[in-house]
């Protein structure tokens, strides 16, 4: 368990397996609402960067949050070529937004990008998730330019960690 999921005894954040049932029941939430979202959906295909499965160490993590024991988000930071890690896959489940939970998970990603020996974390975002751009933007990211192909990335964000 991380330093962070102490902040709300509610939630508990810790690393999992990508292939542990939490994990894959959390990526498929994920898959399904991106593909309400998006305006031409979501085709798991053609949304995978290089390396994008590397959540498991030592090419990255993956960290599912629970409430009650039931998994209730989920976020992964793969580590890339060109010195920075790269935040995905975050998501909330819909029954406990606005609670704090993704600031939370965004942090717990960002510890583990640092003590993985990154100072330099990465994410891009389709514009329909509004919510998401003002969490990133509050926890300092930047924007920059584009730095990968992902055809569902229309904004691409950085955060220099300390």
């Amino acid at each position: 368990m991380s330093a962070h999921s102490r902040l709300d005894p509610k939630f508990q954040i810790e690393q999992e397996d990508p292939a542990h049932p939490d994990s894959i029941w959390c990526l498929e939430q994920y898959f399904a609402e991106i593909d309400q979202r998006f305006a031409t959906g979501f085709d798991r295909t053609r949304g995978r960067a290089p390396g994008d499965g590397g959540f498991s160490p030592p090419t990255g993590a993956f960290v599912i949050a629970r409430a009650s024991g039931e998994a209730v988000g989920c976020g992964g930071v793969a580590y890339r070529d060109g010195g920075f890690a790269e935040i995905k896959r975050m998501w909330v489940c819909e029954t406990v937004r606005g609670q704090g939970l993704g600031y939370k998970l965004l942090l717990d990603l960002e510890v583990i990008a640092s003590r993985a020996g990154f100072s330099v974390v990465r994410l891009d975002s389709n514009n329909t998730l509004t919510e998401a751009h003002r969490l990133y933007r509050r926890c300092g990211y930047s924007d920059v330019a584009p730095y990968n192909d992902n055809p569902y990335a229309e904004l691409w964000f950085e955060k220099i960690l300390t």
